[in-house]
């Protein structure tokens, strides 16, 4: 993703006097991801490149994502969907979750299911894109989607390659460095060939070879907050009903991926060692697919948290590289478009001063924090009765996702602050899907006629399924738009 928008955006210039973009990597290094589920950013991502949409799901193996469906993280048997758009409607200036509360505390509103064009399209396996087919007030749905990660691997280089970005394949065997100002001069491969840079961007995953092997900066343990600390991913054989979401199921000791492709389905446990061992997670993960397993399961150990300082001298950390935050919101791939804006809008030349590191690193922290917090709000705000969930219950939260809670439980308030990630919808959904009820709602609201309070709430409801029932299946939609050609698994 990196040398792709690199390769787009800058170039060489007329003089020959602006950047040369050059790519290290191996074969032998292959992505994390087996199936990735992403938000709807990366739509911004692909259309800045000029990448076509259809395009881009034939050549990854991809799906449509209207949201997440949370299985059993409230207690089992209960489920709720983060939809991506919006949830009903504001009433003048009373936002609608102040609405919804008081329609509930009446016995007059259902599940914010109900107010939801995505939440409503998506259960329904059905898709659509671009402007509504009923009626001009109801909104267009924000898509994203589920693809194969390798495959968009390949897209990409495909992409940078033939925008001169130049790929050079090897093993990195040695980060040279200089002995004054300790910036990373060179990287000696393998072979014996040297690389030369002024800027590196460090994108080797959780080994960290130049930011944290090389200059050690130091990372941030999580784990008090996000205890998980392995996952198993497997592909399984491709189903005909592919859903339009990903499928998030919480087990005893964590919690159970499902991300379906057009040519097979992305799988994984995510899991607590100190709860489950490796060989039960790997049984009960291959006992909960929806096809047989193409493939032994794929272990994968990290620790959450983030590096202290993701550009320090003169590299910059991009990926999992710079942190790890486990896959629940899918948010990996977003926090590598992030830090590739977040790069371009700071642009280092071949000196940069210390408060543009400073300033980076700080605004790279605000996100990691405020999307922790949202991780954890799925944990804490649990009726489970397994050991591994009365302790994500029990912990101490981080101040400003304690503070967020208190707020909402107490007046509905919900204050989205700064650039943070996750929208106040967002928020509302999943505070309100784990079970917190308001104990008042604005003042607008509860000022409200009862009745016409029903109406709204009604009207908003029916324009909605009237629309949902106009769309196709999800899979009928592929299927004359973007099916990607047949695929052995073989090739894949």
């Amino acid at each position: 993703m990196t040398a792709a928008a690199f390769g787009h955006f800058l170039d060489e210039g007329s003089t020959g006097q602006g950047y040369k973009i050059r790519l290290v990597e191996s074969e032998a290094i292959g992505t994390i991801g087996v199936g990735e589920a992403t938000i709807p950013q990366i739509r911004m991502f692909n259309q800045a490149l000029g990448i076509d949409e259809n395009a881009f799901i034939r050549a990854t193996q991809a799906t449509f994502k209207l949201g997440i469906e949370f299985a059993g993280w409230k207690k089992p048997g209960h489920s709720y969907m983060h939809a991506f758009g919006d949830v009903g409607r504001a009433v003048g200036l009373c936002a609608f979750h102040h609405v919804w509360s008081r329609g509930v505390r009446l016995g007059l509103a259902g599940p914010t299911h109900d107010y939801c064009l995505n939440d409503i399209v998506a259960k329904q396996d059905r898709m659509h894109r671009g402007r509504a087919m009923t009626a001009p007030t109801v909104p267009e749905m924000p898509h994203a989607f589920h693809f194969d990660a390798g495959l968009y691997a390949r897209f990409l280089r495909d992409f940078a390659e033939a925008r001169g970005v130049q790929r050079i394949e090897g093993m990195i065997d040695q980060v040279l460095r200089d002995g004054e100002s300790g910036d990373v001069t060179a990287l000696r491969l393998a072979s014996g060939e040297t690389v030369s840079g002024d800027l590196f961007i460090d994108c080797s995953g959780m080994r960290a070879l130049l930011i944290g092997q090389a200059l050690g900066s130091p990372y941030e343990d999580w784990s008090h907050w996000l205890p998980c600390d392995r996952a198993l991913a497997v592909p399984s054989a491709r189903v005909e009903h592919f859903t339009p979401y990903t499928r998030s199921t919480a087990h005893d000791a964590g919690w159970q991926w499902r991300i379906p492709l057009q040519h097979r389905t992305g799988n994984g446990r995510v899991y607590c060692s100190a709860f489950i061992s490796d060989d039960a997670a790997a049984e009960s993960l291959l006992a909960h697919l929806d096809a047989p397993a193409l493939d032994d399961p794929r272990p994968i150990r990290f620790v959450t948290g983030r590096r202290r300082e993701v550009w320090k001298n003169n590299v910059i950390a991009v990926g999992l590289s710079s942190g790890f935050l486990e896959p629940l919101e899918s948010t990996s791939i977003h926090l590598i478009q992030s830090a590739i804006s977040r790069i371009l809008k700071f642009m280092p030349g071949k000196v940069s001063a210390q408060a543009e590191r400073d300033e980076y690193n700080r605004q790279f922290a605000f996100e990691m924090e405020r999307i922790r917090d949202f991780i954890v709000l799925h944990y804490t705000l649990n009726e489970r009765d397994e050991p591994f969930w009365r302790a994500c219950r029990e912990m101490e939260l981080p101040g400003t996702l304690a503070d967020r809670i208190a707020l909402f439980r107490e007046g509905g308030h919900i204050f989205r602050d700064a650039d943070e990630l996750f929208s106040e919808v967002a928020w509302f959904q999943v505070m309100a899907g784990q079970g917190i009820l308001p104990a008042r709602s604005h003042g607008m609201a509860e000022a409200l006629d009862v009745n016409d309070l029903k109406a709204w709430l009604d009207t908003i409801n029916a324009l909605y399924q009237r629309e949902a029932s106009r769309y196709p299946s999800h899979a009928d939609y592929i299927a004359r738009n973007c099916a990607a050609p047949a695929m052995t698994m073989a090739a894949a």
